[in-house]
């Protein structure tokens, strides 16, 4: 037995029957000797065989109990992988390493996601068992991946030699082979003296990787490309040095042509790979390297990484700003395109937010820095697309199974082709070697395991440079299915920051009924609320202390105001109350109403003292924007809490085909709840505030973010641009991207389709046509390359919707 012990932490447990339970769960666990849960620390302490059980079947083990592992995410770079086979290969090891709760390996990005007991394992076991499977680490994920590090430059200066190198000693074989003149056996020798030290230099990163890979009993593209070049040499030289008698093929020419096209496609991917994160490090490039900081009343330059909340910073005319801030004085126009997506700068002044990275005009800033590292919206951006292009849609699941059953075929076609034309067609030993090595390098699962995370990179990247944030692959698939889309209507459909614009009191002074409704509101955080305050705040009149404040979801807030029960509120919530509405004030009520504003009714004593009515603008471009999607065929909603007459106004204002009003924040999810039963596939557009059940129980969840806060974990899609052409632009942009998707897997699939039959020999009986190894080295070489460039494509997609806005004439741009 290979016996390993090792702590875990586990959270959740509150008695010692919970111990119990988790305890019972881990030694009924087969291959684990011995487990023991401690509840004062909190801490189970496994025995177990580490070839029969893995950490992680322990983590599900607890997880399924209902409990919880403290762990921490571990991100790091990895170089020389190429293929899905490869990842594999060192997904596999890492999840047999003692510590490691999950992996995920993604070849595109050359990175590895761990997530890790925390002090169970360190940096170097990870390091050794990557190196073990014959591949190495690089030092951070921010340093290497997405930028232009040593490690990856080192290996495609390293590719591109090697390419170059052999290309130019099989040409000169193949030069000397035709025009030596020399008898069978001595250009043999002279063949093998010049061809094995280059052979040994070239095809020596492969066979290791082949060797690593079977040693964990895994088939990757390198064993098939090992054996095809290993043939070639070895056939070879068992011809030279007639250890086979009869032998007459020498190929060292070809061993050494096949090694440098498959190095050649290896040098060409990873250059076009190393294009597919280039969003990224574009948005990584923004943040500038120093900064102009005041300390101590003096300003001196300073290294924006040493920058700390609360920092007073300088920024002038064209800089870049470092950190996210918050104006103290200045008013400029700042460009934000680079991160919102937003063509137009935006108009700042004292107390608005400003992002780091984004380009100040004309304008000098004084700014406090707000967030630094981590907490940035730039780092928070990428960290947002790097989990999202991680993600693994189920038809990257089926290219991973095909991908898994590829090579065994493969290997089987190869070597059924190659004794067919031998034994039953009578042809050669060297026609069907060439035959054999022909289907094995020509052969490309590559292509169809970089199909659909190449697409993904790109296209989530290329939305993140638009403002766009997909955050996981998933939204692709949907987008194909989506049927209806649900809009709510404060701060979404309407500008969300609503105007009071009338207060009817029925006795007194409508000072008084203002400030009575702001005392009410005060804890209040709905728009209407705010609105309410903004008014009173204008008239220069305060609140007054409440206490027994009660927020209604949906209805209002009621509360006791110097001792007098009082409520603010809708008329549902008025009339459950069974307070009584005169005639003429309904009438008024209703009136406001016609015409789109919402009345909030204030009581007293149980008595109706007033109402205030409360309008908020439709935003720029709503009308637009739902013609344009009903355009598309989508059937469009509108879910609000407003009465019907209020919800009514605005649906024909914006020209939506259904409204819903009267709705509270929980019933929101039941309305799309309802919708997904009747078969459609729902799409709920929200601005994060009550909405985020919706959000978490549509197909897909759109949120419109303000500011810098992206912290949107019930959306599926973080809009950073409040405009709603950007909710058409999302659409757009993930169905392009599956449709890039299902374009590459087409091609992966066509090309193995086709070409295997060719190099199998299939044209030679009745065209004489045979695929010669060469030439299938060289097309499996480019198979690669022609998948990721047509992902790249995305890299130039902006989607119509928004090329149209960018169109406009400049006079109709304009953003305050």
């Amino acid at each position: 037995m290979s016996l390993a012990t090792i702590e875990i932490p586990v959270t959740g447990m509150h008695c010692a029957a919970c111990a119990g339970i988790i305890e019972r769960k881990l030694a009924g666990l087969f291959g684990v000797s011995r487990a023991h849960v401690s509840l004062a620390t909190g801490i189970a302490s496994v025995v177990f065989d580490s070839r029969i059980i893995t950490t992680a079947e322990l983590g599900y083990a607890i997880t399924g109990a209902g409990y919880f592992v403290a762990s921490e995410p571990v991100v790091i770079g990895i170089s020389g992988m190429h293929c899905a086979a490869c990842a594999k290969t060192v997904q596999k090891a890492l999840l047999d390493l003692t510590g490691i709760l999950s992996a995920e390996v993604n070849v595109v990005l050359g990175e590895a996601m761990i997530t890790v007991i925390p002090h169970a394992v360190s940096m170097k076991q990870i390091q050794t068992v990557i190196n073990s499977t014959g591949f190495s680490i690089k030092e951070s994920y921010l340093q290497t991946v997405y930028s232009e590090d040593t490690d990856a430059k080192k290996e495609r200066i390293g590719l591109f030699t090697r390419t170059v190198l052999g290309l130019a000693v099989s040409g000169f074989l193949l030069l000397f082979m035709w025009l030596s003149g020399l008898n069978h056996h001595t250009m043999g020798l002279v063949s093998f003296i010049i061809a094995t030290p280059f052979f040994v230099y070239l095809a020596y990163p492969i066979v290791r990787s082949a060797i690593h890979a079977l040693l964990y009993a895994s088939l990757n593209m390198d064993v098939m490309y090992a054996i095809g070049i290993s043939v070639a040499y070895i056939a070879s030289m068992l011809s030279t040095f007639m250890i086979v008698p009869g032998f007459d093929f020498i190929m060292y020419d070809t061993a050494i042509m096949l090694t440098s096209f498959l190095t050649l496609g290896r040098y060409l991917e990873s250059r076009a790979k190393h294009r597919t994160t280039s969003a990224i490090r574009h948005l990584m490039d923004l943040t500038p390297a120093e900064a102009s900081v005041v300390r101590d009343g003096k300003e001196e330059r300073v290294p924006a990484g040493s920058l700390q909340p609360g920092d007073q910073i300088v920024i002038r005319p064209g800089e870049r700003i470092p950190v996210d801030s918050v104006i103290q004085s200045g008013t400029s126009y700042v460009d934000e395109s680079m991160v919102t997506g937003e063509s137009v700068p935006a108009k700042k002044q004292k107390n608005d937010e400003v992002i780091g990275g984004t380009i100040n005009g004309s304008g000098l800033l004084t700014c406090t820095v707000r967030f630094v590292g981590d907490e940035m919206l730039l780092s928070r951006i990428i960290h947002l697309v790097r989990d999202a292009e991680s993600s693994r849609p189920s038809v990257e699941r089926i290219a991973d199974t095909a991908v898994r059953w590829f090579i065994p075929v493969v290997l089987t076609i190869a070597i059924l082709a190659s004794l067919t034309w031998y034994l039953l067609l009578g042809e050669s030993a060297g026609f069907s070697l060439s035959v054999f090595i022909a289907v094995l390098v020509v052969a490309c699962p590559c292509a169809l395991g970089l199909a659909t995370p190449t697409a993904i990179t790109v296209g989530i990247g290329r939305g993140a440079t638009l403002g766009i944030l997909i955050r996981n692959g998933e939204v692709l698939e949907i987008s194909d299915r989506i049927s209806t889309i649900l809009f709510d209507k404060t701060g979404t459909l309407t500008q969300g920051k609503p105007e009071v614009i009338v207060i009817h009191a029925v006795t007194g002074r409508k000072e008084d009924l203002l400030t009575l409704t702001a005392s009410l509101e005060h804890y209040s955080e709905h728009p209407l609320g705010a609105a309410i305050l903004r008014k009173a705040d204008e008239c220069h009149l305060f609140p007054s202390p409440v206490t027994n404040f009660t927020a209604i979801p949906g209805k209002g807030v009621t509360g006791e105001v110097f001792g007098s029960p009082a409520s603010a509120g809708n008329l549902a919530m008025i009339k459950d109350a069974g307070i009584f509405i005169p005639p003429a004030m309904a009438d008024r009520i209703a009136s406001c109403e016609s015409k789109g504003s919402t009345t909030v009714l204030v009581t007293q004593n149980s008595s109706l003292v007033g109402f205030l009515a409360i309008q908020d603008t439709m935003k720029p471009g709503s009308k637009e924007v739902i013609s344009y999607l009903s355009g598309m065929g989508y059937d469009t909603g509108m879910v609000t809490g407003d009465s019907e007459t209020v919800a009514g106004t605005i649906a024909e204002m914006t020209g939506v085909n259904r409204f819903i009003a009267g709705v509270r924040p929980e019933q929101k999810e039941s309305e799309v709840s309802r919708l997904q039963e009747s078969g459609d596939v729902v799409v709920f557009v929200g601005d994060g505030i009550n909405d985020s059940p919706a959000l978490a129980k549509a197909d897909i969840g759109i949120a419109l973010a303000s500011g810098t806060d992206i912290a949107m974990e019930s959306a599926d899609i973080v809009l950073l641009n409040d405009s709603l052409v950007h909710v058409v632009a999302a659409i757009e942009l993930a169905k392009t991207v599956m449709r890039q998707i299902k374009l590459n897997l087409f091609w992966a699939f066509a090309y193995n389709t086709v070409l295997i039959p060719f190099a199998a020999g299939i044209l030679y009986p009745a065209f004489g046509i045979l695929f010669r190894p060469e030439y299938g080295a060289l097309a499996m070489a480019f198979s690669s390359v022609t998948v990721i460039s047509f992902s790249l494509m995305l890299l130039r997609y902006t989607p119509p919707s928004l090329a149209r806005m960018i169109n406009q004439p400049d006079s109709q741009k304009t953003r305050e």
